[in-house]
């Protein structure tokens, strides 16, 4: 489904966020900068936004986006990205502590098991690196909450299908957003990887959340 999607995906996120996912990566890269990473790989990448974002704040930083299709990757290429590696984040092409800092945006809730990657995130991850996660979750204010369920089973999916000229390409969404994890069991699940000092920032009023945890040394 991506992969049929790829050259209209970011205008898709543009308009189906109004605007809003500028936001969420300004705000995930101000967090990353103040790590001064050295080494970051940006899982998940798709056609690279975060990467490139946290490549404008932190321009002296390697940068890798890695991804399961190539073709988004073309697509990050195409947009500036310089290091690109085609990957399943279940299973990663790269060495024991071979990282900072670990980043992946609105990406976790598709893997088959959570746990299992966050595991190989910890992996990859140097001793006392961090790792940072934003992912859509269920609005914390109540009015949102109670409209959000029509506007993700409803709106979305006609919206991006119409965008992305594909039928039922958002079908998904809906129920992976409503499916993931809450934020307790979040933290329990990141703790039991190995990470420490998991702390928890809402945007938008919850629409998405950023993690961030680190390993410990």
């Amino acid at each position: 489904m991506f992969a049929s999607i790829a050259s209209r995906y970011d205008l898709a996120n543009h308009l189906l966020s109004c605007g809003a996912d500028f936001y969420w990566r300004k705000r995930a890269a101000e967090i990353v900068a103040s790590w001064r990473p050295n080494r970051i790989l940006d899982l998940a990448t798709g056609t690279g936004d975060l990467a490139l974002t946290l490549a404008r704040k932190l321009p002296s930083a390697e940068i890798t986006g890695a991804d399961f299709l190539e073709e988004m990757l073309a697509i990050a290429r195409r947009k500036g990205l310089r290091k690109t590696v085609v990957g399943d984040a279940m299973h990663l092409p790269f060495a024991d502590a071979s990282f900072d800092c670990v980043t992946i945006a609105s990406g976790l809730r598709n893997m088959q098991d959570y746990g299992g990657a966050l595991r190989e995130m910890w992996r990859v991850l140097n001793a006392n690196g961090h790792l940072l996660i934003l992912e859509f979750s269920l609005p914390q204010l109540s009015i949102l909450r109670s409209l959000y369920p029509f506007y993700l089973h409803r709106c979305l999916p006609l919206i991006g299908s119409a965008l992305t000229r594909t039928r039922n390409a958002y079908d998904y969404l809906g129920d992976s957003i409503e499916q993931f994890t809450n934020d307790e069991a979040m933290l329990r699940l990141m703790e039991s990887s190995g990470f420490s000092n998991v702390s928890i920032e809402p945007l938008t009023g919850g629409i998405v959340t950023i993690y961030t945890a680190d390993k410990p040394l």
